[in-house]
């Protein structure tokens, strides 16, 4: 008890300086939580998404049937969906205007890359604010650090006789500083890692699936032409 009371003290009678500095770092911490729970929310469902898309993709439903399904489910038209749904949208569209094969290839093409650029931007929202976070919090604590040992070293000297216990309170508050920049710094990059690599599997995943399906389509394109 004594100890936080300590803690609370130190952090009560710092100077107005440090004190702003603490709830920055304080501000940050609470607003990478927040982006850390909400980005792990959106990858798992992202990739329950697309292992239970493919599944249904690869279990040889038709196509014309599948597109239909995922229209009307609006709620979930997200990820490989969404790709799906856009790049069979641009094969209906090309095939009903008789263009060739190839040009249909490349407008199917063109529209599920726009369409993984999205997927792609969505995931990686906000992940640069963790990385922001994780890499100036530290300096921020530092910072707070170096003005409170220079408050009380400049304390220190306009006495005669000084004494340990005169500098330790300030010295205490500036350590304060640096625990909390480490301690919203911390796990900012060990998300943002994570994340990054989680996000990079995805969107590998992405580019396969919509590779594949031109293929499938391309495929398709031809029979429908020789028939």
């Amino acid at each position: 008890m004594e100890a936080e009371m300590s803690l609370f003290s130190l952090v009560t009678h710092a100077s107005f300086v440090v004190q702003i500095v603490m709830f920055i770092l304080l501000s940050a911490s609470v607003l990478s939580w927040v982006i850390i729970t909400l980005k792990y929310k959106v990858i798992k469902l992202a990739n329950e998404e697309a292992i239970r898309f493919e599944d249904q993709f690869w279990s040889g439903i038709n196509l014309s049937d599948l597109y239909q399904q995922v229209k009307r489910k609006t709620d979930q038209r997200r990820g490989v969906a969404r790709i799906f749904e856009t790049g069979f949208a641009e094969y209906i569209r090309t095939h009903k205007s008789k263009t060739n094969t190839e040009m249909m290839l490349a407008s199917v093409q063109r529209s599920m890359k726009v369409a993984v650029a999205r997927e792609e931007d969505f995931l990686d929202s906000h992940l640069s604010l963790l990385a922001t976070i994780g890499s100036i919090s530290p300096y921020i604590g530092l910072f707070g650090t170096v003005w409170g040992i220079m408050r009380a070293f400049i304390a220190l000297g306009a006495v005669e006789h000084a004494s340990l216990a005169m500098v330790a309170p300030g010295i205490a508050e500036a350590l304060i500083a640096t625990a909390m920049g480490l301690f919203a710094a911390i796990p900012a990059v060990i998300a943002y890692n994570r994340y990054v690599e989680k996000v990079d599997r995805l969107s590998r995943t992405y580019e396969n699936f919509a590779e594949e399906l031109a293929t499938i389509l391309q495929r398709q394109s031809h029979v429908k032409d020789e028939s």
